[in-house]
Formats: C-alpha cells, structure tokens, sequence
C-alpha cells in the first residue's frame, strides 16, 4: 500500500512527528516564560499555533505533554552534546572540551524548562515519576556520547561515574546562578569545579592530560 503524502510532499508521520515536535518546543517556551505554574495547555496552544484538537489528539492531558517535555528535554540536550562531537574529538585537550560542552548544554532556555520542571517535582507525584524515568535515559545519552567521543576511555566505570559528577556540579552551580545573577560569579564556580573534576580525571585515565584521549 502506497504511503500517501500531503501537498507539502511530507507523510502523515512525518507531519504526525513534526506536530509533535511544535507543542514540545511550545511546552518549553511556555515553561521558560511562565514557570511550570503558568504553563497551561492554552498557553502552549497559541505558542504552537496549533487547535486545541491538535495538543489533544497527541498530548490528552496536561500531565501527559509536561512528561513528554521532560524526555524532549533529555532529547536536546543530547543533540547539543553531539552536534559538538567532532570539536570534542579534535581539541587539544579532548578531555577539558568535553567538560566544557556539559557545561554548555546545559544552559540557555532548556536549563530553565528543566529546573521548572525539578522544582514542580518535589510535590507532583506524577511528574516526579516521569523524571525517575528520564534521568536513566539522560545518563544513557552521557555514556553513549562518551563512547563516541573517547572511544576506549567510555568503558572505563570509574571515568564514566566522573561525568556523573560533573553533571551533577554543572546542575548544582546553574541552579546557584539563578539566585544570583551574577555571570562572573558563577563562572568561577565552573572554573574551580572543572579544575578538581580534571584532576579526578587524570587520577583515572594517567597520562591524559599529556596524551588527550
């Protein structure tokens, strides 16, 4: 049976997915401009553009399109990180890059969805449900990119429970930045972290700050 196609030459899937993809991106939007508390399915209806049969048919309830933001969340994060591979792989210091790119990844409008989302969890069963699922995929995300990156460093526990660590001090300096709202402060804070969460690596991995990865 031949897949049929609308005007715009796209499948129904295709456009299935892409409608998808448009209220997430909304979701975030919304959750990066009015919190988790003002993010309503009408809110996220007009930031998609899209009818409210629309967000239904895909996302029946509330709960259900905050809980698909979260993985679309781990999703993009997870993009960012690859985008960037290759620049990880070629660096001077490939393993200094890669402590880097985590920090970067995890700022800009998809850390303000995500801590949205964290704070909203501590007293939404549901949600905090939904976030107990992510958190394995997101770690899987990390070890992949990391397999692709340093090759025979990824299976390497010790090396892998570092990056663990490091997601965890990245998250933990962001969210201290969001009450004070002071660039440089915080950038010193990365800077101090990075320094101890490199000499663990080379603890793990000797010779890498002399041979890279």
């Amino acid at each position: 049976m031949p897949v049929r196609k609308s005007k715009t030459g796209r499948t129904q899937q295709e456009r299935s997915a892409a409608m998808r993809r448009r209220l997430l991106d909304a979701t975030v939007d919304c959750l990066v401009r009015y919190g988790y508390a003002g993010t309503t399915t009408t809110r996220v209806t007009e930031l998609a553009g899209v009818t409210r049969g629309a967000q239904v048919h895909h996302f029946p309830t509330r709960s259900d399109l905050v809980a698909a933001a979260v993985r679309h969340l781990a999703e993009k994060r997870a993009e960012l990180a690859f985008e960037k591979i290759d620049a990880v792989r070629t660096a001077p210091d490939p393993l200094d890059a890669a402590l880097e790119l985590i920090w970067e990844v995890h700022q800009g409008p998809v850390l303000y969805a995500t801590m949205e989302i964290w704070v909203a969890a501590r007293t939404d069963p549901e949600l905090r449900e939904q976030m107990t699922r992510v958190e394995p995929a997101a770690r899987a995300s990390l070890i992949e990119f990391t397999e692709a990156a340093f090759g025979e460093y990824a299976g390497n526990p010790r090396f892998r429970h570092v990056l663990y660590t490091a997601m965890d001090a990245v998250r933990g300096i962001l969210l201290m930045g969001l009450s004070d709202e002071d660039p440089v402060i915080t950038g010193r804070r990365w800077h101090r972290a990075k320094t101890d969460l490199r000499d663990l690596m080379d603890a793990v991995l000797p010779g890498s700050s002399a041979t890279g990865a």
